[in-house]
Parts: structure tokens; C-alpha cells; sequence
């Protein structure tokens, strides 16, 4: 490894950005869990069942983090058993679409952003600005698609040289995490192969991704404590904080 914990043959870098440069995830987790409890309540209601919450420890973690906005939907309704139409990209939020359902965690999570700012993880950025000044190219690959607006707010836009987000996952047809496709693009578009492309991961499903995709390191940073679950999802290390790879630090 060499002065940024990274293999000699690694010559850029692909980074999640909630959970991982910044601390929306939490954001994120508190929409999520705001938007299918309300869900959750009107269906048992409706079809005269126990009202069971949504978890972040559980629920979130397992079907939802790291995942695209609507494929999170999907994965924690089928875990409950719930069968929704998909709707429309236009429905109202809170409507019982699978469409519906998404649109209403969005403009929650929109609104906290708005309201109380975005917090960044000052270990990143000083990561990635060490990696800029080795003259690193650098890619946020992202589930979300308000990464625009998150990195203009906490002025990160120029750490980065490009940007893989929802929006351009929906252009191309990209499959989400854990699918490895996004990184695949983010690499491809840096000009790099696989091989020669460092992934940073807070999210289980996105740590499944840089493996499948075979990359040339996986780190898994452990912002709530899941450094083994890290690890067995196909982290090659494990970090608290991304300075930790620093050999100065």
C-alpha cells in the first residue's frame, strides 16, 4: 500500500456519498423510516393487521441503504409482503404505488435537507483532498438522485470529477446496488478498468457491489458499527475514518 492505503495499481477512486463524504445518510434513514411507518400504520389499519414500525437496525440496513430510491421500496415491501402497483414517476406523494410510496421518503428527505443543512465527514474531505493533490481522479457513484444539490450545498462539487447518480443511472439503465453497474460506469467514464479503481462503501449492498465487480480494492467505512458485516459483504479493509489510510496519520 502506498501513502493513501491504496495498491500501486489503483489510479482513481469511486466514492458513495451519503454515509461516506457526508452524513445525510442518517437523513436518508430518518425519511425512510418516517415514510413507512406512515405507510405501515394505514395499511394494518386498512387490512386489520398489527402495526409493525419500520427499523433502521434491521429494515433499513438490510433492504434499503445503499439502494436506488425505488428498488428500496420494492425490497422492504416484499419483505413484508406487501404487493403494490408501481404506479407512475407522477403520483402524489403518499399514494399506495410503489411510485407513490418513493416520492413521499424523497420529498421528506429534501425538506430535512433543507431545513437543517448537510453535515460532511471531515475525514473525507480531507482524504479526497489528499487524493487531489496525488492527482487522483475521483467519481461519486450514488444511489441518490439530489446529489447535485448535496454537493453544491456543502461546496464538494470540486473534489470530485464526475458524478454516477440516479438520474443518470435512470439515462442509461443502469442496475443499482448491489448490482456493480453504476461503478462499472463511474470507472469506465475516469477511464479506468476495474482493476485499477478503488471503491469506498458504507452500505452493505454497495460493498456487494465493489466486489462483484471485481475492483481493485473495496473499503468499507464503519460509520455505525457494522465492521464485520462489512467485511463478510466483500470489504478487502475496513476503516472508521478514510484518514485512517493515511500513513501519517
Amino acid at each position: 500500500m502506498g501513502t493513501l492505503g491504496l495498491p500501486p495499481t489503483v489510479r482513481g477512486c469511486l466514492f458513495d456519498l451519503d454515509g461516506v463524504v457526508t452524513r445525510t445518510a442518517a437523513q436518508h434513514a430518518r425519511a425512510w423510516k418516517q415514510t413507512f411507518d406512515t405507510f405501515l400504520a394505514e395499511d394494518a389499519e386498512r387490512r386489520g393487521v398489527p402495526f409493525v414500525p419500520f427499523t433502521i437496525e434491521g429494515d433499513y440496513i438490510r433492504y434499503v441503504d445503499g439502494r436506488k430510491r425505488l428498488d428500496g421500496t420494492r425490497a422492504f415491501l416484499e419483505s413484508r409482503g406487501i404487493e403494490l402497483p408501481e404506479g407512475t414517476p407522477s403520483d402524489d406523494a403518499g399514494t399506495a404505488t410503489v411510485y407513490g410510496v418513493s416520492n413521499a421518503k424523497n420529498a421528506l428527505v429534501l425538506h430535512l435537507i433543507d431545513t437543517e443543512g448537510v453535515e460532511v465527514f471531515d475525514d473525507a474531505v480531507d482524504y479526497l483532498h489528499a487524493l487531489r493533490d496525488a492527482g487522483l481522479p475521483r467519481a461519486v457513484v450514488t444511489s441518490s438522485a439530489n446529489a447535485q444539490q448535496v454537493l453544491k450545498v456543502t461546496g464538494l462539487t470540486d473534489l470530485f470529477d464526475l458524478r454516477v447518480d440516479a438520474i443518470l443511472a435512470a439515462e442509461k439503465g443502469l442496475a443499482g446496488k448491489p448490482a456493480p453497474d453504476t461503478f462499472l460506469a463511474g470507472a469506465e467514464l475516469l477511464g479506468l478498468r476495474p482493476h485499477q479503481a478503488a471503491v469506498f462503501e458504507d452500505a452493505l449492498s454497495g460493498v456487494a457491489a465493489g466486489r462483484a465487480g471485481q475492483f481493485g480494492l473495496v473499503v468499507g467505512v464503519d460509520r455505525v458499527g457494522q465492521g464485520a458485516e462489512l467485511k463478510t459483504a466483500g470489504a478487502d479493509v475496513v476503516v472508521k475514518a478514510l484518514t485512517d489510510l493515511l500513513e501519517d496519520r
